[in-house]
């Protein structure tokens, strides 16, 4: 899991999304320096922390990762503003490399894939409609629970009628800098170890 922290940007503020929401549709309650935005529906969508350098250690600027050292601080600065809000987020790496074990054709449809991809821990079912997704490649998956660079969050689905869970990668997706045109995956060579973190 990530949070962002852009001190030249939006100031000292450190961003916690945690889902994606009509942003029309929010409201916000503050907590000292802490701002917990609300969706319509009741859900916690994010936390924004004012004067965040005061409060915390914080290592670096831009998208840091969230580790189990960095979040009881935030536990604690919770505690301390009379948040009583629970932080049970899972921090395991929701990017991660993939292994495509196989690739069938969509019943429903020509342009899609259905893909069986190990990431380590688990095997998932992932439609795909990249051209160039191949078995025996290594990619990146963005696994059920990450927020995507757009702020799009990977959930479960159906695609034509088939279950989906996760999304395999392409460069542009990712932001990567000068990201190819074409359209496609983001296949990566063997040096990178199936089920790691990937870290863009």
């Amino acid at each position: 899991m990530f949070v962002f922290h852009n001190p030249r940007g939006v100031g000292d503020v450190l961003i916690i999304p945690l889902k994606e929401g009509d942003r029309y549709e929010v409201s916000h309650e503050s907590y000292g320096p802490i701002v917990r935005i609300t969706g319509k529906g009741g859900d916690v969508l994010g936390y924004n922390i004012f004067r965040a350098s005061e409060h915390l250690n914080l290592q670096g600027a831009g998208k840091i990762t969230l580790t189990d050292k960095f979040l009881g601080e935030l536990e604690a600065l919770f505690k301390e503003n009379g948040l009583e809000d629970s932080l049970d987020f899972d921090l395991s790496p929701k990017f991660v490399v993939g292994y495509v074990e196989t690739k069938e054709g969509h019943e429903n449809a020509d342009k899609l894939s259905v893909c069986q991809v190990d990431v380590g821990d688990e095997q998932l079912q992932i439609v795909c409609g990249a051209p160039n997704v191949e078995k025996g490649q290594k990619v990146v998956v963005a696994k059920v629970g990450a927020t995507m660079p757009s702020g799009m969050e990977i959930k479960p689905t159906e695609l034509r009628g088939v279950p989906s869970n996760g999304m395999i990668c392409s460069q542009k997706e990712l932001g990567i800098p000068n990201a190819p045109k074409e359209k496609g995956i983001y296949v990566l060579d063997d040096s990178y170890k199936t089920g790691e973190a990937f870290d863009f």
